[in-house]
């Protein structure tokens, strides 16, 4: 929102935002009892398509146009006919609870950000969330949070604080680290257009109103979308 990206076009977004929950796996027969039940570990990094995640993130680095699964938190299911488009973009944030965890995928990040937010205020917004989007109950909520979330917290994601490059206290309460965050995205999109505006003008020396490189995508006819640089 304060890269004034959310009511741009998805196809020119400079920045776009892709959550790993689009990525969980689709669940056995026996697995889909045991979700609705509450006793399936959702936070474990088995519940996670690792390897859809991985060549996702790669095509996004070369620039091709993806189409990321949408899941059904409902009913514990990935939508088949149901895809969100990602187009070529400057900077992706891919965020979730295990993003650092697979190293195949975590060497694949410029820049690694862990929002530590109280556990009191996890739960706190955890309950409503899943009672009133995601239509549990509580008695279900507390259950997974005590036996699965909480466990899998300290267990999986609590550990790879450490690989992170900058660590947010307070989430999104914390706004002057948000405001460092979105300056410090502001000046690579302005370097990265200065850099394509001066490309471009050498290009075509008797263009003096180059097209900005980052409204345009060219087909490269494989199916791969690139930027005109």
């Amino acid at each position: 929102e304060k890269l004034g990206q959310v009511d741009m076009d998805n196809a020119q977004r400079q920045v776009v935002c892709i959550s790993q929950d689009s990525f969980y796996r689709d669940l056995s027969k026996e697995e889909i009892v045991k979700a609705e039940k509450g006793q399936f570990n959702f936070d474990h990094p088995d519940a996670f398509n690792e390897k859809l995640m991985e060549s996702t993130l790669k095509d996004i680095l070369e620039g091709r146009k993806c189409e990321i699964p949408v899941y059904d938190y409902k009913n514990h299911r990935i939508r088949k006919d149901d895809t969100i488009t990602i187009y070529p973009a400057d900077v992706v944030l891919f965020e979730g609870i295990l993003v650092f965890y697979f190293p195949e995928i975590r060497n694949l990040f410029h820049m690694k950000l862990f929002v530590d937010t109280d556990s009191d205020t996890r739960l706190a917004r955890r309950v409503p969330r899943d009672i009133n989007e995601r239509g549990r109950d509580l008695d279900q909520v507390l259950h997974q949070y005590m036996n699965y979330v909480k466990p899998a917290f300290e267990e999986f994601c609590s550990p790879t604080k450490k690989f992170a490059d900058v660590i947010i206290p307070r989430g999104a309460d914390n706004l002057v680290a948000i405001d460092l965050i979105v300056q410090h995205i502001r000046e690579f999109l302005a370097n990265r257009q200065r850099t394509e505006k001066s490309t471009s003008t050498k290009a075509d020396p008797n263009n003096r109103s180059p097209t900005h490189p980052t409204t345009r995508r060219v087909n490269s006819g494989d199916g791969t979308l690139k930027r005109p640089h």
